[in-house]
């Protein structure tokens, strides 16, 4: 995968799960931002309701001072699963995906996530430090 120019490489893979058991705003993933790391990949963003009630999810990305709103109170009916995502979600080194539920413990969350690093570091140099 090519992103602005510069090879990437998968350095990791990640579920970034929550129970969302309040009516805050929560951090579900921060792109990492050390020096190697500069983008993820999020696959997939899985939200189960598990009350028996309908209920709703906002999701945003915050970057810096920038909020973005993906998702606007999008609505998760009782005791099912929606897929949030048609389409693989890129974000930058050190921005935020965060999540709100309208209601607490209704809702579950889960985001498949492929960490990309600009360089290649293989298990035989990983063994080494």
């Amino acid at each position: 995968m090519l992103i602005t120019s510069i090879p990437q490489y998968i350095q990791g893979v990640t579920n970034a799960k929550l129970d969302l058991t309040t009516t805050d705003l929560t951090t579900l993933f921060t792109v990492p931002s050390d020096a190697d790391f500069n983008a993820a990949v999020v696959n997939s963003i899985l939200v189960a309701e598990d009350s028996g009630n309908a209920d709703t999810i906002t999701v945003q990305l915050v970057n810096g001072s920038d909020t973005f709103v993906l998702f606007n109170v999008k609505a998760v009916g009782a005791n099912t699963t929606v897929e949030l995502l048609t389409n693989d979600l890129i974000l930058q080194s050190g921005e935020v995906l965060k999540v709100q539920a309208a209601t607490a413990n209704r809702l579950h969350v889960v985001a498949s996530i492929q960490e990309l690093s600009k360089t290649r570091v293989t298990t035989s140099a990983l063994a080494r430090i």
